[in-house]
């Protein structure tokens, strides 16, 4: 069966992906595209200058799965089918609107129309249903979110039809991310890698892998023009070059920046320093394994007693506020579960005294360098009862992931960052090794939801079963900073650490 641009019907996955092979061997048509590119070392001048702390080695997010890729192409350079906005809310993309089955097995989104990719071809259903198609049969990184796809048709170019075996409440959040972008299927042999062929309001204007990327207004974009003609990211290994390169001017921007860069350029004139919300989770892990002593669920309950997880956070200078549970407040089920178990050393003492002098003797709190000082003050925590003692170990980062893998450890802290990523507690064979079967089983109630509502009804009731039997300490949730010229506005603070659109930056 052909690929058409107007009317695709495909209802066998296996002829989905038959036809995803032919068309890997279509020929790249189309010069108009290079009339939309500039070459390397394009004197085109950048109106906004960004520095960066990390920069992808590819402009291809389906073979570079490195946040960086995602964080300065997605809404800047492709778009999706969906997209969030700054509180992490779904919102319509490239679909204008969407509509899920009261089965919750079938996803129906209506594309806008009149939008064409950089080149110059048009943008419709044939080319969002190729692009799903391309993520499964590359094996995309987190192609799994797109859960158990039975079919996917276009029914006519503005129509696109997901059909999934057994219902996937959070598929539309998958769409919003890189599974989500929608690629030129008449330009499948372009080379991604260093070229960037997308619908967004910019194009790639120069790459330099490692170093810098500038993009410049796209005059094909369906939606309004960007305010700046030019924007350039330039990659900064050494904290105190970047703080140098903002306070003389060769930078009009940074994001996102550490807390100590934000806290040591506070104040300085002619910057300003913004503060914004993310999902990045900080916590004490435990092992829950059969041979830690944090596989009995008193002890668990006595470290999240003892530990002063809000003085915690209070001490951190990138703490957004104590958490308490595996969500977020910018993810779907949050509650505040921070009153599950308030700093209380003399219930902690009695529950450790529960346990015998040679089995209650040391534990292994193990981090990689990044924790070291917030470990230490968890040691001290710990150690104000007479056991356990703390065996503090801070490693390398090749032999902290050796130590986890290996699972010779107890306590560990470390973050999360995903939206949804709360489901790794229902896992076993996880590194927490926690094996709780109401928690397995709440949680695959809320994967069997079929509409948002129930979704987050049921993560908030799995939240709070995990968190009553302290499957871990989560200790806070994290904010990212932005430091700009004053003369820059436009720009967005929170997500940062996920996703930069940029098209209103500005600068005066």
């Amino acid at each position: 069966m052909q690929h058409s641009k107007r009317n695709n019907t495909w209802s066998k996955w296996g002829i989905f992906l038959g036809v995803a092979v032919a068309l890997g061997t279509l020929v790249v048509v189309g010069w108009t595209f290079m009339q939309n590119r500039f070459q390397p070392g394009s004197p085109l001048d950048a109106d906004v200058t960004i520095g960066i702390g990390d920069m992808p080695q590819s402009l291809d997010i389906r073979s570079d799965s490195s946040a960086a890729a995602e964080r300065l192409l997605i809404d800047n350079v492709y778009e999706t089918l969906v997209t969030v906005d700054q509180d992490n809310k779904l919102q319509p993309g490239l679909a204008t609107s969407w509509k899920t089955s009261d089965d919750g097995l079938t996803v129906t989104l209506t594309l806008q129309s009149g939008v064409t990719f950089s080149n110059g071809h048009t943008l419709d259903a044939s080319d969002a249903v190729w692009s799903l198609q391309q993520n499964v049969t590359n094996k995309v990184a987190d192609v799994d979110e797109l859960g158990d796809l039975a079919s996917v048709t276009n029914p006519n170019a503005a129509t696109v039809v997901i059909t999934l075996a057994k219902p996937n409440p959070t598929l539309l959040r998958a769409l919003s991310g890189r599974l989500g972008i929608v690629y030129d299927s008449e330009s499948s042999s372009a080379d991604y890698q260093r070229k960037a062929i997308g619908s967004g309001p910019f194009i790639v204007a120069d790459f330099q892998p490692g170093h810098s990327l500038k993009l410049a207004r796209s005059d094909t974009y369906h939606g309004t023009k960007t305010v700046s003609q030019a924007i350039e990211f330039m990659q900064y290994s050494d904290a105190d070059a970047l703080s140098k390169a903002l306070t003389d001017g060769s930078l009009d921007m940074a994001a996102p920046v550490s807390a100590s860069t934000a806290t040591g350029l506070n104040g300085k004139d002619g910057l300003t320093v913004k503060e914004g919300a993310t999902t990045d989770k900080v916590l004490l892990a435990y092992n829950n394994g059969t041979d830690s002593l944090l596989s009995d669920e008193q002890a668990r309950k006595a470290f999240r007693y003892q530990i002063d997880a809000a003085g915690i956070a209070s001490a951190q200078p990138d703490a957004a506020g104590t958490l308490g549970g595996p969500i977020s407040p910018l993810e779907p089920g949050y509650e505040d579960l921070t009153g599950l178990y308030p700093h209380d050393e003399n219930q902690a003492g009695q529950m450790f005294s529960y346990f015998g002098a040679q089995y209650l003797t040391t534990v292994n709190l193990v981090v990689p360098e990044e924790y070291r000082s917030l470990a230490e003050t968890i040691k001290q925590q710990i150690e104000r009862q007479p056991r356990p003692m703390v065996n503090l170990e801070v490693l390398s980062d090749e032999d902290y992931a050796k130590r986890i893998k290996d699972g010779k450890w107890e306590l560990t802290v470390m973050s999360m960052d995903g939206t949804d990523d709360a489901g790794i507690f229902a896992d076993p064979d996880s590194m927490f090794h926690y094996d709780h079967t109401e928690a397995q089983q709440a949680y695959a109630d809320a994967r069997a939801a079929t509409n948002d509502a129930d979704y987050e009804a049921r993560m908030k009731a799995y939240a709070r079963l995990i968190s009553e039997d302290a499957a871990s300490d989560w200790l806070y949730t994290r904010k990212c900073f932005t430091v700009a010229s004053t003369k820059v506005s436009g720009y967005p603070t929170s997500m940062i650490n996920r996703r930069m659109p940029l098209a209103g930056l500005t600068v005066e």
